[in-house]
């Protein structure tokens, strides 16, 4: 699929620098010898106007200058297509109250036979004065790409920029330098109505209003149209050095004081599962209140699957990793790409919300349900059909109701990263819902149909720390918790985590086996509901009374726990906390701690001959309440 909105920047770029040159107010006072042309403000039409911007052509059929003094052989000189003279010059003799061109089309040939053509409608510029335009405007357009992969076409309805300034455009288009500079605004406003691009593989994008703000950006080296051309063949990561720079210049070089879309839709005519997905609004902020991105009534259905998300907003964004590690991919040797450096080309991310997700999974068939059979037909004239009994059952599949996952509201905040890596990040997940089908054959969750539950409602906490120096991961919290099951919260310090485990060298699931230490353990498990109907359950299965299997629990845990765990001091501490938890389910709660500060290394753990000889390294205490 081509996305018109990525292609759309060349094409608005290189008009909007046509029209510089047609439109532009002077940057200091125009000369005398420009005014001396023509003795009064007056119209000038020119015919056939062609101007090259680098693999860009821009044609003009006709062109209309109205309220300048202009004579027409000053404008032709200005729109000269080989003339030498900078544009900054030539924007310093141009004035109007108004240009018109009817067609303004703009063809630009892209890699491996590409052609890119836009067709700009009724286009029109008021107010030209001290290099800016007041307003812009155009009545549509139409897109075309021939040739190469990428074949499509589509249009964009009404176009309208406000507070055009077109010196600063031509400068950050022509110009170079260093990408510190100050930021230089272009657009004061955009606003572009009905997009719709189609390409060949059957996939449409549709976008019902774009709007901008406060559009710019600083000048990098070699300006915005080589970084631009740079870009022209794609990005490969493997080796195209001078794209890759140029994608990190315009990273660090764009500014964006904010940018909304409404009405989004991709649809794909896919023959496995027709793909439709919606955005209602996306909107970005580069400052202020409503800093970050945020999308809002997302939803996306593809063959049975549905699913809806009322709102996600990303805050904190931060493009600087990912244009340095542009320029670190850039410089790396040939073929040396690794995992790594990919990771660090992702943004830095300060938090995520979200809000109101659901999604419907694809039914399951029920089981069979059994109706009369229906009466055969008769074999001769005259013969009567034989009555239905009742064992003669007719199975018919009905479709169970799609299950159902949704999830209230979800938080997701990381701290500073380092070579990708956030030191610390907290998610908070309320109001997990999904049918115990969903989790059938899982660990712990898959075993809670046996004990009643058809539905779960779940929430999630998980909040952890990771100090380089140091080399520790401070789990401060992993909880769950179940509407009447209970919750689990668990918390520690894990040793021995340093970056070669992010490296994505070597599998960190071998490294920390080696590397990695526990240092400190607190668990504690608070019934609200499951230990009654497991008791409950597996007394039914024994045959036995609720009240006599608790007993028997009771006498294993405080006689059998200790042993399993070789009898000693902690091991009864252990033994006698369960028992009381057994007695009276509420809270039971266990910390361990390791007497070594090193911690207890993972490869220790798993090679103890006994319980007993890891509990006589721990500091434990055990207790129920």
């Amino acid at each position: 699929m081509t996305d018109p909105t990525a292609r759309r920047p060349r094409a608005a770029l290189a008009a909007a620098c046509l029209l510089a040159a047609l439109a532009g107010a002077p940057l200091a006072p125009a000369p005398l010898a420009a005014q001396e042309g023509a003795s009064a403000v007056q119209d000038v039409t020119l015919t056939d106007v062609t101007l090259p911007l680098g693999s860009t052509l821009l044609r003009a059929p006709k062109l209309t200058a109205s309220g300048t003094r202009l004579s027409r052989e000053d404008l032709a000189a200005i729109l000269k297509a080989d003339s030498a003279e900078p544009w900054p010059a030539r924007l310093a003799r141009l004035d109007a109250g108004s240009l018109v061109m009817p067609v303004l089309t703009s063809e630009h040939a892209g890699p491996g036979g590409a052609r890119q053509t836009v067709t700009y409608r009724d286009v029109v510029a008021r107010d030209v004065r001290a290099g800016r335009i007041g307003e812009l405007g155009a009545a549509g357009a139409t897109v075309s790409i021939a040739g190469g992969p990428g074949k499509g076409n589509g249009t964009y309805g009404r176009i309208r920029a406000t507070d055009l300034d077109l010196a600063a455009l031509s400068r950050l288009y022509a110009e170079s330098g260093d990408g510190k500079g100050p930021v230089q605004r272009v657009y004061g406003a955009l606003q572009v109505a009905d997009v719709t691009y189609s390409d060949a593989g059957g996939t449409t994008v549709k976008i019902g209003r774009i709007e901008g703000r406060d559009l710019g950006g600083r000048s990098i080296a070699g300006g915005w149209g080589r970084a631009v051309d740079a870009l022209t063949g794609g990005l490969d990561k493997q080796a195209d050095r001078t794209a890759l720079l140029a994608a990190a210049d315009l990273v660090e070089g764009s500014s964006l004081g904010s940018i909304e879309m409404q009405g989004l839709s991709v649809s794909d005519a896919d023959p496995a599962g027709p793909l439709l997905a919606e955005i209602g609004r996306i909107a970005y902020a580069e400052s202020g209140p409503t800093a970050g991105l945020t999308f809002e009534d997302l939803s996306l259905s593809r063959g049975a699957v549905r699913g809806r998300l009322g709102r996600l907003a990303l805050t904190g964004l931060s493009l600087e990793p990912t244009a340095a590690g542009l320029r670190g991919l850039a410089i790396a040797p040939e073929g040396a790409v690794s995992e790594d450096d990919l990771r660090r080309l992702a943004p830095a991310l300060g938090g995520l919300t979200l809000a109101n997700l659901s999604v419907d999974l694809p039914p399951e068939p029920a089981p069979k349900e059994a109706r009369p059979a229906a009466p055969p037909r008769p074999q001769k004239p005259g013969d009567r059909p034989a009555e239905p009994r009742a064992g003669d059952p007719l199975t018919v599949p009905v479709t169970a109701a799609p299950p159902r996952v949704a999830l209230r509201d979800a938080t997701l905040a990381f701290g500073p990263t380092r070579d990708g890596v956030p030191s610390s990040g907290r998610l908070a997940l309320s109001g997990l819902s999904l049918p115990t089908a969903v989790v059938a054959g899982q660990p712990l969750l898959g075993a809670l149909p046996a004990y009643g539950y058809q539905d779960l409602d779940l929430d999630l906490a998980v909040d952890a720390a990771w100090d380089a120096g140091a080399r520790d991961v401070t789990v401060r919290e992993i909880a769950l918790t179940g509407r009447d099951i209970g919750s689990v919260r668990l918390s520690g310090v894990i040793g021995g985590i340093g970056p070669e485990l992010f490296s994505g060298s070597v599998p960190a699931a071998t490294m920390v086996m080696f590397s990695g230490s526990a240092k400190a353990l607190d668990l504690t498990v608070e019934n609200a509901g499951l230990f009654e109907r497991f008791l409950a359950a597996q007394a039914k299965d024994m045959s036995l009374k609720p009240d006599e299997l608790r007993k028997e629990y009771v006498t294993a845990s405080l006689l059998g726990v200790p042993v399993i765990l070789g009898n000693t001091s902690a091991a009864k501490g252990i033994g006698a906390a369960l028992g009381q938890f057994v007695m009276k389910p509420g809270r039971v709660a266990l910390h361990a701690k390791s007497k070594d500060a090193a911690g207890i290394g993972f490869i220790d753990l798993g090679a103890a001959r006994s319980p007993a000889a890891i509990l006589d390294r721990l500091d434990i205490e055990a207790k129920a309440n």
